[in-house]
């Protein structure tokens, strides 16, 4: 994998030369952040050898690099999910390549469905830590390129990033809730017993990407900072069902909001990288 990797990334630096210090990876929808770039440098996945190609409706597929809020920054519209059929060691690669391109932090984002029944459509929740129900990423023959065999994770969300959203939401006086993020693998969304089996474990929001890249990011030393934008609020039986449409629909009315939000968090942490 570290051969992949490391194949992928001289594939890169023959598009582009930039250097970035932040990562950050858009979920569904929300690729909106990176048309804030200044002087983007676009790459496509499909130009990198390689490199594994998004398949999902809501994700463009491509790198954009250049500044924003005043930090160089590489933007990846879309992500790879264990659901599309790809590897764990290839859904964490993109994290892998960033860190070999220079960053220093990782900022996560994704569409989630809200577990915890104060929060609504359109909500915005700092990620404090998660739950893990899919296959480790780092499972197999350890990278020792990228980081120790058995790595820490009691903080897997940096505490500076994460006052860093709180200064930013503050500012921009949008709401900012916290909370425990669950991993499912996907794609099926989750039956009523799952949601009430993960509302009783203490989770706040689930998804099905996300925690699998913030271990690989923290077994690589990179700092991570993650944000849910609750697109869809956990049905229980009897409720209307959940589709990918309605989730892609409820993310443009929150669209305007988490690019503001995100700029202003990326300002905070502009001296911090």
């Amino acid at each position: 994998m570290e051969n992949a990797v490391e194949t992928a990334y001289a594939g890169l630096r023959e598009k582009t030369k930039f250097k970035p210090v932040l990562g950050i990876i858009l979920g569904s929808g929300l690729g909106g952040l990176a048309d804030a770039v200044e002087a983007p440098e676009i790459v496509d996945y499909r130009d990198i050898k390689g490199f594994p190609i998004s398949t999902v409706a809501g994700h463009k597929g491509r790198f954009v690099f250049g500044n924003l809020a005043g930090v160089p920054v590489a933007v990846m519209q879309g992500r790879v999910h264990f659901y599309e059929g790809y590897s764990m060691e290839q859904v964490i690669m993109p994290v892998r390549l960033l860190k070999l391109a220079g960053i220093k932090a990782l900022l996560l984002t994704n569409a989630a469905g809200g577990i915890n029944r104060d929060y609504r459509v359109g909500d915005f929740m700092a990620i404090t830590d998660h739950i893990l129900a899919a296959p480790n990423p780092l499972i197999g023959r350890n990278a020792d390129k990228f980081g120790v065999r058995f790595p820490d994770m009691t903080d897997p969300y940096d505490g500076a990033l994460l006052a860093a959203m709180r200064k930013a939401a503050a500012k921009t006086q949008i709401g900012l809730r916290e909370g425990v993020y669950y991993q499912v693998t996907g794609p099926s969304y989750e039956t009523p017993a799952e949601i009430n089996m993960m509302r009783i474990m203490g989770a706040d929001a689930v998804g099905m990407s996300t925690a699998v890249e913030t271990v690989a990011a923290r077994h690589a030393g990179v700092r991570v900072a993650g944000v849910s934008v609750i697109s869809d609020v956990a049905a229980t039986k009897g409720e209307s069902a959940i589709t990918h449409e309605d989730v892609l629909n409820a993310l443009k009315h929150a669209q305007k909001d988490f690019i503001r939000l995100m700029t202003a968090f990326i300002g905070e942490v502009k001296n911090t990288l």
